[in-house]
């Protein structure tokens, strides 16, 4: 699958179709993009990942910090994906406000879920999504790493 839903767009010159953009991440479920998407459970998908990073520090010197689920290897992102005649599999991964563990970095993250909410996000509501989106995921979960590693390096090493 392919990281991102194609968002069309048009050339400001001539008028013409351009290669779509990628949209990653979702912030509002309401938007043209997600509001026949969000309530339709078949469209849901956990994202696997060991963590996620953020750009830490001033501006040009910016570093890696990682974020994860302590003590697990894995942990999964509340995700949506669907077939697009552009890309074909695509999928994004929904946003929420931080929590006191993220937010010296920054004032979102992706929407993490515990083994006990699975079901509720694959085959709840739209009640149940937004719900999912709205909470604070536990901070006290979370382990911080922080990293030299610049932002924009060319080579991003694994993950530590």
């Amino acid at each position: 699958m392919t990281w991102g839903f194609p968002l069309p767009r048009r050339s400001k010159r001539t008028g013409q179709p351009v290669k779509p953009r990628p949209v990653n991440n979702i912030a509002d479920l309401g938007s043209f993009m997600w509001r026949f998407i969000a309530p339709r459970p078949e469209h849901r998908c956990l994202i696997p990942m060991s963590g996620f990073c953020e750009a830490e520090g001033t501006p040009g010197a910016k570093t890696r910090t990682w974020f994860g689920l302590g003590g697990q290897p894995i942990l999964a992102w509340a995700g949506m994906w669907k077939t697009s005649p552009e890309w074909g599999p695509v999928y994004a991964g929904l946003m929420t406000g931080c929590n006191e563990a993220v937010r010296p970095v920054h004032d979102r993250m992706p929407v993490l879920l515990l083994e006990e909410d699975y079901d509720r996000w694959l085959r709840g509501s739209l009640d149940d999504v937004r719900a999912i989106q709205e909470r604070c995921f536990p901070a006290d979960l979370m382990s911080v790493t922080r990293t030299q590693e610049p932002w924009h390096a060319r080579r991003p090493s694994a993950r530590p």
